[in-house]
C-alpha cells in the first residue's frame, strides 16, 4: 500500500471520527486540528500494516519450522536388516571350521598339528582326509558368501534410488537429514558385506595353505618312516591275478 493511498485512508477515517455537530450549530473549521488528526490516523494505520507485516513473517516460520520438522515418509530400515541377516546366515553357516577362535585352536592343534612319530598312520590319514574336506567346504562358503552379496546388490540399487528421490522432493532439513542418514547406513552395509567376503576369501585361502604346509610335515613324517632301518619297507610277495 502507498503513502498516498495510506494518508487518504487516514483522512476519510479522521474525518468519520469527527463528531456530528448538533443541528442548527455553527460548525468552526481548524486546519491545525485537522492536520493533526489525520496524522494520528496515518500513524495507526501504518502501526496496524507493520503488526500485519510481523504476523504474516511469523506464520511463514512457523510453517517453515512445520516443514522442517517432518518426518521422512520412508524407511530402508526392514530390507536393510534383512540384508544383514543374509549375510550374517552365509557366514554362520560356515561348515568344518566356524569363525571361532577357540574352534580355530583346536583344529591346529589337532588335524594340523605337526605329524609326531608317535602318531599311527590311520591317524594322520585320517588327518589328511578332514583337512582336504576343511579346504573343500571353506572354498564352498567363499562363493556361498560372494553368491548372497550379489544378490544384495539388487536391493541396495533399489533402496538407493528410492532414497536419492525423497531426499531430493524432501521439503524440509529432517527429511533431507533422514535421507541422508540412511543412505550413510546403506553404505556401511554395502562395505560391511564386502569385509565379509574379504574374510570368507582370506578364511578359504589360509585354510588351503594351512592344508599344504601339513601336508609337506606329513609328507616328511611318513618318508621317515619308509626309510627307517630295519623296520622300513619290506618287500612282499603279490598275487595280481587268480584263477
Amino acid at each position: 500500500m502507498t503513502l498516498r493511498k495510506s494518508t487518504l485512508i487516514a483522512a476519510v477515517a479522521a474525518m468519520i471520527l469527527v463528531p456530528l455537530a448538533p443541528a442548527g450549530a455553527i460548525v468552526v473549521y481548524d486546519p491545525t486540528n485537522y492536520a493533526q488528526n489525520v496524522l494520528q490516523a496515518a500513524r495507526a494505520l501504518n502501526q496496524i500494516n507493520n503488526q500485519i507485516r510481523s504476523l504474516t513473517n511469523e506464520a511463514k516460520s512457523l510453517l517453515n519450522e512445520a516443514r522442517n520438522l517432518t518426518s521422512l515418509p520412508y524407511s530402508s530400515l526392514a530390507p536393510l536388516l534383512r540384508s544383514v541377516e543374509h549375510t550374517r546366515t552365509l557366514l554362520a553357516d560356515a561348515r568344518e571350521l566356524a569363525y571361532d577362535v577357540a574352534e580355530v585352536d583346536a583344529a591346529f592343534r589337532g588335524r594340523y598339528a605337526e605329524a609326531r612319530p608317535t602318531d599311527p598312520d590311520a591317524l594322520l590319514v585320517s588327518n589328511a582326509r578332514d583337512r582336504w574336506r576343511t579346504s573343500l567346504a571353506s572354498l564352498e562358503d567363499a562363493l556361498k558368501v560372494q553368491a548372497g552379496v550379489v544378490d544384495n546388490l539388487a536391493t541396495y540399487r533399489a533402496e538407493i534410488e528410492k532414497l536419492v528421490n525423497r531426499s531430493q522432493g524432501a521439503i524440509g532439513a529432517l527429511q533431507a537429514s533422514q535421507s541422508g542418514n540412511q543412505l550413510l547406513a546403506l553404505q556401511a552395509q554395502q562395505l560391511a558385506d564386502l569385509t565379509a567376503t574379504m574374510t570368507a576369501l582370506g578364511r578359504a585361502q589360509a585354510l588351503a595353505e594351512a592344508q599344504r604346509v601339513a601336508a609337506q610335515d606329513q609328507a616328511r613324517e611318513q618318508n621317515r618312516r619308509f626309510l627307517k632301518p630295519g623296520s622300513g619297507y619290506v618287500p612282499t610277495t603279490v598275487t595280481m591275478f587268480r584263477n
